[in-house]
Order: structure tokens, then C-alpha cells, then sequence
């Protein structure tokens, strides 16, 4: 269990960090090269989700996020004494979550900057990323969990 909350806070930490840092040295909408023609820093406001879907419609992103964080911790503590893999992947879940959720509560919006310029996609963050690879490992867990045992 210890290892969810302490997965769950260093994604926080991060998050929160890159988010400060691209707060306070990209103005809105300027990018910075990382790997030019990749990857690059794009500081941009979302109040939606990918692609912008649901924009504006905070009400329906607090009450989904609050939903979400009860049943994650209540996983969480369900599965405590399941293995590392598992609460590893709860962590990065309920990370993500609190990440994009204390950027709804501060700001109306997200901050996201991490944008692909190589494809059409949506500009992201740590919250997004830790997002994605919880999700990613509970389809493997489900995919590969022994008959009749139960995690979600």
C-alpha cells in the first residue's frame, strides 16, 4: 500500500515541478526544442481532455476525478497485499489523477507541454504519461492474473 502513496507522490512531485518550471519560463504558446523535429516543450492551457474534448466543462472532469480518486484508494487498500506490479500501477494512476486534478483546482485548466511534432497529437504532461502507463499495466494484469482472482 505504502508503495502506491509513495508512487503516487513522487508523480505529483514531478508533475507539479515540470508544470512550475514551463509556468515560469515558456510564455504561453512558445515552444523550446528538445529534439528538434520530435520533441519539443509547447506551454499550452487545456481546459478539456485529449484533443481538447470537453473543453470547458470543469464540472464534469471534478466530479469524474473525485469518483476516480475514491476508487483508487479503495483499490489501493483492497489490493495492499497484492503484488509490487499492481500497487506500482494504482500509483501511477492516483498520481496522474491528483497531478491533472490540482491543476483544475489552481489554474481552471492544465498545463501541458510535451508535444510531439512529428504527428498530430495532443500535447501532454507527466500526469498524462503516468496516466498511460498505469492503464497499460492493468490491461497486462488483467490480460495475465491467474483465473479467479480479482483485482478491480
Amino acid at each position: 500500500m505504502i508503495l502506491s502513496f509513495f508512487t503516487a507522490f513522487f508523480i505529483i512531485l514531478l508533475d507539479q515541478y515540470i508544470k512550475n518550471w514551463v509556468i515560469h519560463h515558456l510564455a504561453l504558446y512558445e515552444s523550446m526544442p528538445l529534439i528538434d523535429g520530435f520533441f519539443d516543450f509547447y506551454h499550452i492551457r487545456n481546459d478539456g481532455a485529449g484533443w481538447g474534448i470537453f473543453s470547458g466543462q470543469m464540472w464534469l472532469f471534478y466530479i469524474v476525478t473525485l469518483i476516480m480518486i475514491v476508487y483508487l484508494v479503495y483499490l489501493i487498500y483492497k489490493n495492499r497485499f497484492k503484488g509490487n506490479f499492481l500497487l506500482i500501477a494504482l500509483g501511477l494512476l492516483l498520481g496522474g489523477t491528483l497531478g491533472n486534478f490540482i491543476d483544475r483546482i489552481r489554474f481552471n485548466y492544465v498545463v501541458d507541454m510535451f508535444r510531439l511534432s512529428f504527428i498530430n497529437f495532443p500535447i501532454f504532461n507527466i500526469a498524462d504519461i503516468a496516466l498511460t502507463i498505469g492503464v497499460i499495466m492493468i490491461i497486462l494484469i488483467i490480460l495475465f492474473h491467474e483465473e479467479g482472482d480479482t483485482i478491480l
